[in-house]
């Protein structure tokens, strides 16, 4: 770990990127709200404001992705039917 460096932005990308892999829904909404106390202690951390807005506006931004469902993907197109094999 380098001086100045923050090591909770690391951990929060890596935990939002455990929460776009996500197989199921319990682990996904559990990643996006580890992801946000991630962010926010990195914005505890951080001194410049710019960077602690930031980081408190994606802790915000994965907590609103915790609480949403995945769109389910639509259902494909039933085969055509030719009619003349049906009988």
């Amino acid at each position: 770990m380098s001086f100045g460096k923050n090591p909770h932005v690391a951990k929060a990308e890596l935990a939002e990127r455990k929460a776009v892999e996500a197989r199921d829904e319990l682990a996904r909404e559990q990643a996006w709200l580890e992801a946000a106390r991630r962010w926010d202690r990195a914005a505890e951390r951080e001194t410049e404001a710019k960077r602690k807005q930031a980081y408190f506006d994606n802790g915000e931004r994965a907590r609103q992705q915790a609480t949403q469902r995945p769109e389910a993907p639509e259902p494909a197109p039933a085969p055509a039917v030719d009619r003349k094999l049906l009988n």
